[in-house]
Formats: C-alpha cells, structure tokens, sequence
C-alpha cells in the first residue's frame, strides 16, 4: 500500500518549500532529537529521501510529546521538506486494550531507526521510540516503509501492557554490514549490547550488557557522556555520538549538555578514542580581549547525529526556542570527516558553527524575507542564565508562535510560519550567520523592509555587517530611529542601507539596540529582506 492510504489528508501535504535555513523545518514545528537517514523512497524505486525521525514537541508544558512524526527530503533538494504525518503512537497493549483509561498515549522519547532485510530480501524498518514508563521503556516497532506506520512488535508475552528488553533512555540501533545489531542507551552512565536479530529487542544469547562503555559525566574529565547516544560507520570506523556536559570552566564557561561529541573504535563497542565537540549550542564568540561568551541560548539540552548525503557530510541537531527547554527546533550545519582506515587509523570531525544557514552554506539570500526568529547570534547586557527547565533573559530572545498551521496550506506559508525575537531592549543584539550579499553588490536604493511591532518606547536599531560595533570591526550600513509608540499594528520600515552596495559575498548581518529606558522593550521583530 502507499503512504496515502493510512495518512490523513492534511499530513499528506506536499510542500513546496522555500526554505533552507534553520531550523530547516517549519517554524511552529518542533522537532528535537534528530536522527538522519538516506532511505529509498518506497514510492519512487531508485529514488533516494533524508528522513528526519526525532521526538514531538507538543506538549509545551513538559518534553516530547504522544506521537512521533517523520520529515523527509529529497536527496537532490534539501531545500524541499515533507510531513509524511505520524508514524507511530502508543495507545494500545498487545491485546488491543487501552494504555491508559482517557485513549491518550504515552509520552515518546528521542527515538532510533534501522534498516534490515527479512528473509526474502525485502526492507524491513525498525523504530526504537522511548517510552519513561517501567514496563515500556524498550519499545521496539516494525514496518515495511521508512515513513510507518509503525506497529510495536516486542511485547511481552505474558504481559500485554509490558515489552521486553534492556534499552532505555535514548536509544540507539545499528545493523552492522555483517548482520549483527547493536543498541546503546544511558543517561549519565552508558550502556551497550549485542541483540538478538530475531527479536531485535533483547540481548543476544551468550553475550552480556556493556556498562559505563565511555566514562560517565561523574567518571572523567574528557567523555563525560550525558546522553544523547547515537552511532554510525564511516569506512571501518565507528563513530558514537553523544551529548557531552563540558567541565566547569572549560573555555571559560560554565558547565553544560548543550554540545554533542564524538567518539570512535574499531569495534561497534569500543573501546573508544575520544574526538571532539560537534557543535555547542550557545553560540560560542570571542571578545576582542580574547574571553568567550555564549551568544544565544545559555544552556538546555541537544540531541543529532551525523548523515552524508550525495557526498557531503551534515550535522543534526537540535537548538532551544522560548524561554523553557519544551520548544526544540530542528537545525543542521555542514561538517568536514576525515577518515584514516586501519587498527591505527582515526577519525577527525571538525566542531561545526552554530549558524542560521541551515542547508544554505552559500550564504542566506538577501531577497527573500525571513523570520526575525532564525536569529543564531543574541545577547545583551547582562546574559542570560538557566534556571532549568526555564531560560532567563535579560534582553532579546527567541519567541514562539504555536498553533497557527492547519494542515491544509503550505506550512512556510508567511502566514503560518513566524517567529519573533522578542524583549529588544536597550543593548539588545540581533545577529545572523550568514548572507551572501553578492547578490546585492552594486546595486543602489538598497533598504532594509523591517516589519516590526513598536511596544511604547523610544529608542534606535544601529545595522551592522560583520560584526555587531566598529570597535570589533563591523561596518554599520544604516540606522533606524523607532518611535514610542503604544503597542498595537505592527509596522512595516524601509530603512536606507546604501552602503551594502559596497560589500560583496557572505556577511553577519547585526541589529544594535540602544535606548534611553534601560529595561523597556522597544519592539518585537517580526520579519525583514532586502529590497531595491
């Protein structure tokens, strides 16, 4: 059967997508977690789709949510991403009984997936969605197509409402090209094993749980695993990746989950060689003094792994959005792997950007309007701090907008797809990595169409390239006075910035914030481009 026979009609919009930035999903989508895979289409035999499969963030008040959904995207068009709806949901026990008395499900975890073949060659798809209740954690789920639906297939046969198995929190599978699968889980603590592959759910005879397979956060001062496990192989190298808590003062920051690192081995469970972060949420500057600063969300969580697609190797992650750690977006950067083969040879992953280019590694087109929520560079005078699981800001943030789509339109539809910052007060930064401003080169009358809602106080936005003050070395290309408005309609600026002209290829674009009112909020932004 195809997708479309179990897919309600509003999940199976096809999208034309004008968006590669990120978070490279819809803005009122929040999907956390992301593992990546290249599967072939079912629909389209010889064809080739990225499938995103994360946890759900719905449930707004707490993490995750009661159904797991699936994005995906041609191989030759990461700017064009797809809801293939939900593909599975905990409802009912192995006996068809309701779960829970109200028909609601159970709250699902960061999940996994792998690909095998059955004994007639044919694809089979295994899910691996986590479930924090003592008799389901270990959840595993089977389907013939890469988009589900997914049906749970390791109950336990003399408890329905029960599964069997030892994973846990945030698991991870692989099917190593010799048949044999694998499963890593733990959170502070690491674990592996061997499964069987009859059952893909528990521990293969004659083999045994690996505990504490790289040193815990509590255990060392250099893996310092949290949680987050993902795996993959590159050539005959195994590649773990996980959330790491840095060390208290490492380059000179507080503690924290929001890196991913790496590991890798010669064996699918080690032991393991220690590589290097990934990618650090909080957008890590230097001061012209040389000390480092976050430079967007301080602290929270993140979760991804790595994925090559036609050649090229991608990170995905996860960022922080709002002001709690339950409204995560999806978000990818490009990455560098190089692998030396051999008992000796090694892998060497460079630590990706924290940027707003998303799968535009060219450089942001100045033309087209974006939301003023891609934003990956905010500050302001005094930094934010967390007081888990809330985000403190003292300034400019990221805000949310839920609820708008509705199934029917296209889900980056302007309309729909908004995301303020919100809070730009005086000292206030908003900064974007990066535009690529060849397209504007030379061009005169260029103005910055800023659409903006005035919240009842005076101040100024100063336009920066490069970096966000002349005395760092950026370059202001224009300045803009908002008036003390009350708060009301928002408001459409077309602010001169001729001296773009002047400046070629890709640049940080930064609004500078000032104001007599030390605390007030002067506007929200809504959205802005360039335009002639």
């Amino acid at each position: 059967m195809t997708k479309k026979t179990f897919m309600t009609c509003s999940m199976a919009v096809a999208l034309a997508m004008t968006s590669a930035q990120n978070p490279y999903l819809p803005l009122w989508e929040f999907i956390p977690d992301g593992e990546p895979y290249v599967f072939e289409d079912p629909d389209n035999p010889g064809k080739y789709r990225v499938y995103v499969y994360g946890s759900h963030d719905n449930l707004v008040t707490e993490y995750c949510g009661k159904d797991q959904v699936v994005w995906s995207a041609s191989v030759d068009n990461l700017q064009e991403w797809r809801l293939d709806g939900i593909i599975f949901e905990s409802k009912r026990d192995a006996k068809g009984n309701l779960l829970h008395p109200d028909g609601s499900g159970d709250v699902l975890y960061a999940p996994d997936v792998v690909e095998t073949r059955d004994a007639d060659g044919k694809k089979v798809y295994y899910l691996y969605p986590n479930v924090q209740n003592g008799g389901r954690q270990t959840m595993v789920c089977r389907s013939n197509r890469p988009d589900g639906p997914f049906e749970a297939c390791n109950w336990n046969p003399e408890k329905p409402n029960e599964t069997v198995g030892p994973i846990r929190f945030d698991p991870a599978a692989f099917v190593d090209d010799d048949g044999r699968v694998y499963a890593y889980w733990g959170f502070e603590r690491s674990y592996a094993t061997e499964l069987d592959p009859s059952t893909m759910a528990t521990v293969k005879a004659g083999t045994q749980i690996v505990e504490d397979m790289i040193p815990g956060c509590k255990q060392d001062k250099t893996f310092r695993f949290f949680e987050a496990s993902s795996i993959r192989k590159i050539k005959d190298k195994y590649v773990f990746i996980y959330s790491r808590i840095t060390n208290d003062g490492e380059e000179g920051l507080p503690a924290t989950n929001y890196t991913l690192a790496y590991c890798y081995s010669n064996h699918p469970l080690g032991p393991w060689t220690y590589g290097g972060t990934l990618i650090d949420g909080r957008g890590k500057e230097k001061r012209a003094d040389g000390t480092t600063v976050p430079t967007a969300c301080p602290a929270g969580n993140t979760h991804g792994s790595i994925c090559q697609i036609n050649g090229k190797w991608w990170l995905f992650y996860h960022r922080q959005a709002g002001t709690t750690e339950y409204s995560r977006q999806a978000m990818v950067a490009p990455i560098d792997v190089e692998v030396m083969e051999g008992e000796s040879g090694y892998v060497r992953i460079n630590e990706a950007e924290f940027t707003s280019e998303g799968f535009a590694t060219d450089g942001l087109d100045p033309w087209r309007r974006y939301a003023a929520g891609i934003a990956c560079y905010f500050t302001a005078k005094q930094l934010a701090h967390q007081e888990y699981p809330h985000m403190r800001y003292k300034g400019t943030h990221i805000g949310i907008e839920r609820g708008q789509y509705d199934g029917r339109r296209n889900p980056y539809d302007a309309a729909v797809n908004r995301c303020p910052m919100v809070d730009n007060n005086d000292g206030s930064v908003v900064g974007y990595k990066y535009f690529n401003f060849s397209r504007t080169f030379g061009k005169d009358g260029l103005k910055l169409s800023l659409n903006y809602l005035p919240e009842g106080t005076a101040g100024r936005m100063d336009i920066y390239i490069d970096r966000p003050s002349e005395q760092d070395g950026g370059v202001k290309i224009g300045s803009f006075d908002i008036a003390a408005t009350p708060k009301g309609k928002a408001v459409e600026a077309k602010i001169p910035v001729e001296a773009l002209k002047h400046h070629n290829g890709k640049h940080a674009l930064f609004f500078v914030f000032s104001s007599a009112d030390a605390t007030a909020s002067i506007c929200q932004l809504n959205d802005f481009c360039i335009e002639q």
